[in-house]
């Protein structure tokens, strides 16, 4: 559920700093899933004067304006149709990031004529929809005030992560409450206003008293539906809620702000009285976002003598919703069953605020104060005569009581809390304790079932950090865990190894000074060795690969894929290092594969990938640099860097005289992975992450580009990657051309682009500003689009 910090201080009373609240609401239970400052975004927007306004000499619908942000004038080149000289508005000066285009200003010639920035709209801006104009301010706006500054929009977003238990937290009034029960602030009571009702309430009866127990309602008539009040539409558009109209906004704005759903029906669209009964199997209705849905029996719904005009609970009817045209309504405020709201929801897959909150339980005690509120704002903002209430129904608002013994916090929570502090806090949750422990449950706390949960409400309020961690004991015969970091990731890698098809080998520690010279030579050598050929510590696990490799190839063996883990020995002490060799054919003859293929760089590539995917390391930010060393095949190998310094691994061909000193025939393909060059990471647990698939479906795009043969396709794909990190997700090289049609000293290279949308779907704007992104990053390795 997300908030503004203003929001929060309409209901709690605080001096505490923003991180205070933030670090409050994790400590006693609510978690803080991110914090945004939306105006942060706009900074560089200030309120600017339009000066003159006149034709554009070469376009029609294009002026040319002279624009004061508080700077002196600067010209301005505008299409809207509503600039004109006088005009105070929103001006973003080149270098301004426009969030509705995804475009950064400079300064540029439009048909011929300068212009330093633009004046922008609402929907430019993304603060609204508004695209038919530029933005118009009042005419005493202080020219050249930050306009975030100007229109309130620095007011930071609170998103909190609700459990399905919390429903009293729902709305900001239930979170205040808990804040102000941790010490932060005073909470302040919801104003109730008194209403003067005229006339008898509107005509609402029960007939599913399992689905719906209450059904309020009161009607205003003679009202304007407008606009919102610009407090009310800048809170709900902080919070990712679209401004529709003053009476849908209210509604919206009493879900988040008292946890209160509720629905405004016009009344020339209803026949008759409002009845909460169960749907008949086959009734449809055309729910406010558009679709049409079957009804079955059991399904709770709000209907009139011509048919249902609400999902009770869930989502109300566009037959009878209200529009700029409204001038009587009827304002529903209900209690719905949890139990009921869930099995209608699943049913119908759909999902909404309301929905969320009935399904958890909203406060039942709370429907003619919450009824008077909307009542009041609804009067206050849009005019008109209100009528009675009419009561259909009895919420359940039996008291529920829990004996409580305060020793309890103790035995059963592991925090010794004095009982007058426990007393304190439970009735500043809104919990009444009696002289004898008895405990007087709140309306709102449906969760609230047992002792148990009582101590839970101590706990989390005092601190479950001052809880001491008490060790389980361990059991009889059940072993330690005793693997090290080291251990463990040698284990990941080992299971990868085996599971692409690698054999595992383990050869000698000790090789003769001719297999070691080709690797850098031996550095330790044994003073007394078994023999000339075991007398130097290896430098590399590739010569025991090699022997082993070229012992089964001339048995017979087609193919052979021999991968160790061990340890190299240099100068500065023993590396844990990972060898695989690749010899023999990686592909036997087939009517399919055609003929036998052997290993070549790009096997050895992708396995050495793997590995180090397998042990960790951020595969993607890799960089191929250079030759891998005098035991390699130059040109056909390369090392995989973090940087230009720190190599995790050697790949590609061998040279093929150090083959002909191992007496093999043919191409090997070889890596080496330095496990001790990894990036160290930090260990929390043993559980892996959550699985967390984008929300919206990913757009992949095909480029093919003419490079110079200097330039390593690599250096490419990292380019592309790099052009737009927010929105390219991943990059690969899926062609390579030379020949007819492409000039000497070139070659054509296509690339596949990954892009992932995050909150929206692209537009073709946006995907053609990508697009341009990726050329432009691709021409700085010296590639061009081939056309």
């Amino acid at each position: 559920m997300k908030f503004t910090l203003s929001w929060l201080k309409d209901h709690l009373t605080t001096d505490a700093s923003l991180d205070d609240l933030v670090d409050g609401l994790t400590r006693i239970g609510l978690e803080v899933e991110g914090v945004h400052n939306p105006g942060e975004a706009l900074q560089a927007f200030r309120v600017a004067r339009i000066l003159s306004a006149e034709r554009h000499p070469q376009a029609d619908k294009l002026q040319v304006l002279s624009v004061d942000a508080g700077d002196g004038p600067m010209q301005v080149v505008c299409g809207a149709p509503n600039a004109r000289a006088g005009l105070v508005g929103v001006f973003g000066a080149p270098g301004a990031y426009v969030p509705g285009l995804d475009v950064t200003l400079k300064v540029a010639a439009i048909r011929g004529v300068e212009s330093n920035g633009m004046m922008c709209s609402a929907r430019e801006l993304e603060i609204g929809e508004g695209h038919d104009g530029i933005i118009e301010l009042p005419e005493d706006a202080p020219v050249g005030t930050p306009y975030p500054d100007y229109a309130g929009l620095n007011d930071p977003v609170i998103d909190v992560s609700i459990t399905p238990n919390r429903q009293d937290c729902m709305g900001v009034h239930g979170i205040a409450r808990d804040l102000a029960a941790a010490g932060l602030g005073t909470l302040v009571p919801p104003t109730v206003p008194a209403i003067d009702a005229q006339g008898p309430g509107p005509d609402v009866a029960i007939e599913d008293a399992a689905g719906c127990p209450a059904f309020y309602a009161q009607a205003v008539t003679g009202l304007t539906n407008g606009e919102a009040p610009d407090w009310m539409r800048q809170r709900l558009t902080a919070i990712g809620q679209k401004p529709i109209s003053t009476l849908v906004d209210i509604t919206n704005y009493m879900t988040v702000d008292l946890g209160r759903p509720l629905h405004v029906y016009d009344r020339a669209k209803l026949t008759g009285g409002l009845v909460a009964r169960s749907a008949r199997d086959g009734e449809t209705i055309e729910a406010l976002n558009g679709k049409t849905y079957t009804l079955r029996e059991g399904m709770t719904v709000i209907a009139d003598e011509a048919g249902v005009h609400d999902i009770g609970g869930i989502m109300g009817g566009e037959h009878s919703s209200v529009t700029a045209e409204t001038t009587d309504v009827v304002i529903e405020c209900a209690y719905f069953a949890p139990d009921a709201i869930a099995r209608t929801g699943q049913a119908l897959t759909l999902t909404s605020d309301a929905r969320q909150r009935f399904e958890r339980g909203v406060d039942p005690a709370f429907l003619d104060d919450g009824l008077a509120i909307a009542t009041f704002l609804v009067q206050h903002y849009c005019g008109g005569t209100a009528s009675g209430v009419t009561r259909a129904g009895e919420p359940p608002v039996a008291p529920r009581t829990i004996g409580y013994d305060p020793a309890r916090a103790e035995t059963l929570g592991g925090l010794a809390v004095a009982p007058e502090r426990q007393r304190d806090i439970l009735e500043r949750l809104g919990f009444t304790v009696d002289g004898d422990w008895t405990v007087t449950v709140p309306t709102w706390r449906r969760d609230i079932d047992g002792p148990a949960d009582l101590v839970e409400e101590v706990i989390r309020i005092e601190g479950i950090d001052k809880v001491a961690p008490v060790a389980l004991p361990r059991m009889p015969g059940v072993a330690r865990p005793t693997a090290t970091p080291e251990q463990k990731l040698e284990r990941r890698v080992r299971r990868a190894a085996a599971a692409r098809g690698l054999d595992e080998a383990v050869t000698w520690s000790f090789l003769p000074d001719a297999q070691a010279a080709p690797f850098g030579g031996g550095t330790w050598s044994l003073a007394n060795p078994i023999s000339e050929d075991l007398k130097v510590m290896r430098p590399s696990l590739l010569p025991g690969l090699l022997s082993a490799s070229a012992r089964n190839l001339k048995r017979g063996i087609a193919t052979v894929r021999l991968f160790e883990i061990g340890r190299r020995y240099l100068a500065d002490g023993e590396h844990p290092t990972v060898g695989v060799v690749l010899a023999g054919h990686a592909r036997e003859r087939g009517w399919r594969g055609g003929k036998a293929a052997d290993f070549d760089a790009y096997d050895a590539k992708a396995e050495a990938l793997a590995l180090l995917a397998a042990a960790g390391a951020p595969v993607d930010n890799l960089q191929v640099m250079g030759e891998a060393g005098d035991a390699w095949h130059p040109g056909q190998s390369g090392t995989l860097r973090l940087g230009p310094k720190t190599v995790l691994a050697r790949f590609g061909m061998l040279h093929p005289s150090l083959l002909k000193a191992f007496d093999l025939d043919g191409a090997v393909a070889a890596v080496e992975v330095y496990l001790d060059a990894l990036p160290a990471k930090r260990v929390s647990g043993f559980m892996r992450p959550a699985f967390a698939p984008p929300a919206l479906q990913s757009v992949r795009r095909d480029f093919a580009f003419l490079v110079p043969q200097g330039v390593s396709a690599d250096a490419l794909v990292r380019a592309v990657r790099s052009a737009d990190k927010a929105a390219i997700t991943g990059a690969r090289v899926f062609d390579v051309f030379t020949g007819a049609g492409v000039e000497d000293g070139f070659k054509s290279v296509a690339v596949e682009a990954v892009l992932q949308p995050a909150d929206k779907s692209f537009t073709d704007e946006a995907l053609k500003a990508i697009a341009d992104k990726i050329v432009a990053a691709a021409a700085k390795q010296g590639a061009v689009l081939r056309s």
